[in-house]
């Protein structure tokens, strides 16, 4: 939610069994398998019936619940059941705190035990698929969740590393127990880890890869965050619920409130939901910079995807964790135009292939052609993707400034304007730009007379005079044109995808885990306009989130924040549009508590002084 360049060949891997085949025929009926390879690939070879499926206790360096012990982490584990006889198989690890609330993935998947407390009901399809192909698969309920001792903690430091004493029991340097409290060691394993997952998970894999432990080879963050400050503000701005952190804490903890309600005191106190300033709680949280876990000590591969459009995790917590990542780090991404997404519902095939690429070539040391490929694979639009060196495309800036008569252009400017800082709705804000708006300023480009791309982070400058001693000032880049377009990004609506008929099992199965899941596709609408990036800044943050510093009223300001990246084609004849205005509503899900209120303050303005800078991709 990173790491070096890649390592020699498959004698980086001695104690794996790996045979490397063209064509072989199927392993034969008396000889023990072992790791196959053919066509760039590992083979099936295992039976995932068979596997042995077993669970232990990981001890944890922290006490996150003050019970006076260490907290246990339960790991379930499924393996080939060679590895009992001599096979040393790579592990892909699966970190979550959704095994009790709500469920894991899209269909919202959870654990099944049989009478020995192991689990028959792995949730996802990664042991389904990898098991057989030599993996060991390995589910690990995070600290405070399912099976697993102590007091989840919003991405806390007992959050991260609970999963990282799982990586060194894995390569030998942390204790387990078995449920008689006997100690266990991994015996069965190279110690070479993968982790996955999306959303929290995922945070969760960025942030155990950020302590720099040794064994973890790769992590693939989906829609993932690397600050949890980023995850409830935006530059001083309340974009989620007041409370957003114990209620997550509550959300995923099954056990008595009471538990851990000292826990979720001093989350309450930290969180400092009153002004939305940066403070050391959230520096604690932040896996970018921060003294538990940090981007310039990641040693492993990433292999990130994220949706430009998620407005739960948004692309800046991808952009900024991957712009901090050492430059040793080997790298892959996939940058979409859906929401809060994991792409095994969006690209299924696609994804489940250079997947399976990208762990064998990692944690099996298997020399396919995945690095050889575009680190890059970029949505344009609806079942429109590119492919190219890296993320992002290389660039030029254009910086355009509005005029008094609503245009947007690359020259001077002068004249002012002034709005409102109300509620709003982005589609409110975008909508009739031609149209007098007392809470929104709007200016639009001539149509282009080429398709542009933009690809990164524009930056917006705005001069402003302000009534009041602050206001949430928000910006929004819209792209005016009518084309169909990736709909619904939003979580009521699918996140931009819809189900569509029938399904896949994908990998082998059991009657208790089928590994079969439905299919889904491109939800589109055919509209006028698209918001394609947005910009949001407390005021008095302009200088610091730590330090507000409130505005006199009167008296000019220029105040210039990063607004969030994109990667995103505007077609020839539409019109960029850059719209000014007050609080997002769209950023505000306080459907779930209070959230972000304006301050009704009046702002007004210096043309001359505001502009939109834009990274737009060099063609050819």
């Amino acid at each position: 939610m990173s790491l070096r360049p890649w390592r020699a060949s498959l004698a980086a891997v001695p104690l794996a069994a790996v045979t490397a085949v063209a064509g072989a025929p199927a392993a034969s009926a008396t000889a023990e398998p072992e790791i196959e390879v053919s066509g760039g690939v590992t083979q099936p070879v295992f039976s995932y019936t068979d596997a042995i499926r077993e669970h232990v206790r990981v001890e944890s360096p922290l006490d996150s619940d003050g019970d006076g012990r260490k907290d246990l982490v339960r790991v379930d584990i499924i393996r080939p059941k060679e590895s009992d006889f001599g096979l040393k198989v790579p592990v892909i690890m699966h970190q979550s705190p959704y095994f009790d609330n709500p469920g894991v993935g899209f269909q919202l998947d959870h654990k099944k035990y049989d009478a020995n407390d192991n689990l028959t009901k792995f949730p996802l399809f990664y042991d389904n698929y990898f098991v057989p192909r030599g993996y060991a698969f390995v589910s690990v309920d995070m600290v405070g969740t399912r099976l697993s001792e102590g007091c989840p903690t919003g991405g806390g430091p007992s959050d991260v590393l609970g999963g990282k004493a799982v990586v060194d029991w894995l390569n030998g340097r942390a204790p387990a127990y078995d449920d008689n409290g006997d100690p266990v060691k991994a015996t069965w394993t190279t110690g070479r880890t993968g982790m996955i997952g999306h959303s929290y998970e995922g945070a969760l894999a960025i942030g155990v890869a950020g302590t720099g432990v040794a064994g973890l080879e790769t992590i693939v963050p989906l829609a993932a965050p690397s600050s949890w400050y980023d995850m409830w503000r935006v530059n001083g701005t309340l974009t989620d619920f007041k409370g957003g952190q114990v209620w997550l804490a509550k959300r995923v903890d099954a056990d008595p409130p009471e538990k851990c309600a000292a826990v979720h005191q001093r989350m309450t106190v930290g969180s400092d939901d009153a002004t939305g300033d940066h403070n050391a709680y959230w520096g604690e949280l932040d896996y970018r910079d921060g003294p538990i876990s940090s981007a310039r000590d990641v040693r492993a591969s990433v292999f990130p995807v994220v949706g430009m459009h998620d407005r739960n995790v948004m692309g800046n917590q991808f952009s900024r964790w991957w712009a901090a990542l050492p430059r040793r780090v080997e790298r892959k991404v996939w940058v979409t135009q859906y929401g809060h997404l994991d792409p095994f519902w969006a690209r299924r095939d696609v994804w489940v292939d250079t997947l399976h690429k990208w762990f064998d070539h990692e944690l099996m040391g298997v020399a396919n052609d995945i690095m050889r490929r575009p680190r890059a694979d970029v949505q344009l639009g609806p079942d429109r993707w590119i492919t190219q060196a890296g993320w992002p495309a290389p660039t030029r800036t254009v910086t355009l400034r509005p005029r008094q008569d609503g245009s947007l252009v690359r020259g001077p400017s002068k004249g002012a304007g002034s709005f409102l800082d109300t509620k709003q709705a982005e589609l409110a804000m975008a909508e009739s730009p031609a149209t007098a708006d007392p809470n929104r300023l709007a200016y639009l480009t001539p149509p282009l007379e080429e398709a542009v791309r933009l690809s990164g982070t524009p930056t917006v400058s705005l001069k402003v005079k302000l009534d009041r001693s602050t206001a949430n000032l928000g910006v929004l880049l819209v792209d005016y044109g009518t084309d169909t377009r990736i709909h619904g990004v939003d979580p009521a609506q699918g996140q931009g995808l819809k189900l569509v008929h029938g399904q896949d099992c994908v990998g082998e199965g059991t009657a208790d885990d089928d590994g079969c899941y439905f299919r889904a596709g491109d939800n589109t609408i055919t509209s006028g306009l698209q918001v394609v990036s947005r910009g949001v800044i407390d005021a008095q943050n302009r200088r610091s989130l730590s330090r507000p510093a409130p505005l006199t009223p009167g008296r000019p300001y220029q105040i210039t924040w990063e607004m969030l990246p994109q990667d995103y084609e505007f077609k020839a004849g539409h019109r960029l549009g850059l719209v000014l205005t007050g609080t997002n509503a769209d950023l505000d899900q306080a459907v779930l508590g209070e959230g972000e209120t304006a301050t009704g303050a009046r702002v007004t303005v210096d043309l001359a002084g505001t502009s939109i800078t834009l990274p737009l991709a060099i063609s050819g």
